[in-house]
């Protein structure tokens, strides 16, 4: 028989908890936007979250219409999506619980999203030619290209989780370097008391750089290679008649 009781119970791990609540937090953000936007005076000019999810808006269409081109709309609400989301999760450490970005599954599951759009992009703008990039120059470099082919999604990958574990692990050796020097020279107190007197101000300032300058920094980079490499897969000839076509039927 099965056992209902194990079945219905989630053991998830705690990234992947802080990893759903970062998503709850930006459907809810979304949600309240969407309203605002909807009840706004469109000759007024917007304030608060609204103007900053405007300025956001503007920013990565910008990004995007630059770095990718005309021939994918609307790519720039993808990245804004991707990069709230990862600079949430990165910053959600100076929560206490856990960063979603130090469990493998939350980066691999980003650079194989980006791995995947790659590869959708060649093949929907290049048609059968996309098979073509396996035997260039010549078929003897098939087994080559198919190892070489999933260079962007270690990259992408290893480099989010290995920067986000780095700061934690420095974090978790600092913190108990400053527990134990706290309770040898605090020792007359009580234990348990005498260890929180040396770690907080230190900790506060490694935070601040690991979470937050650090989260921009590795969110950013992570925008950046995934625009340049979707870019890359889109022919030249394809983006120049996009934008011939935009600006004909602009005049």
């Amino acid at each position: 028989m099965f056992d209902t009781e194990k079945l219905l119970s989630f053991d998830l791990p705690g990234e992947v908890i802080s990893s759903l609540i970062v998503m709850g937090i930006i459907v809810i953000l979304a949600i309240i936007v969407g309203i605002w936007a909807s009840c706004q005076n469109p000759l007024r000019r917007p304030r608060g979250l609204l103007l900053l999810a405007e300025i956001g808006v503007k920013y990565f269409d910008n990004f995007s219409a630059e770095l990718v081109g005309p021939a994918v709309p609307n790519f720039g609400g993808f990245l804004m999506g991707v990069a709230v989301y990862l600079f949430l999760s990165f910053i959600f450490g100076l929560t206490g619980l856990p960063s979603p970005v130090t469990y493998m599954a939350v980066p691999l599951s980003l650079g194989l999203t980006t791995f995947l759009l790659i590869h959708f992009t060649s093949a929907r703008f290049t048609k059968w030619r996309y098979f073509k990039r396996y035997v260039d120059p010549i078929p003897v470099f098939l087994p080559i290209n198919l190892i070489s082919m999933w260079a962007p999604l270690l990259s992408l990958t290893l480099r989010l989780f290995g920067n986000a574990v780095a700061g934690w692990a420095l974090l978790t050796i600092v913190e108990y370097a400053l527990r134990d020097l706290s309770a040898t020279i605090f020792s007359a107190m009580a234990s348990g008391w005498n260890e929180i007197f040396l770690a907080p101000i230190p900790l506060a300032i490694l935070h601040a750089y690991f979470d937050l300058f650090s989260g921009f920094i590795q969110t950013f980079v992570f925008i950046l290679l995934t625009t340049i490499f979707i870019g890359q897969e889109i022919p030249e000839e394809i983006t120049l008649s996009t934008m011939e076509r935009r600006k004909i039927k602009h005049e």
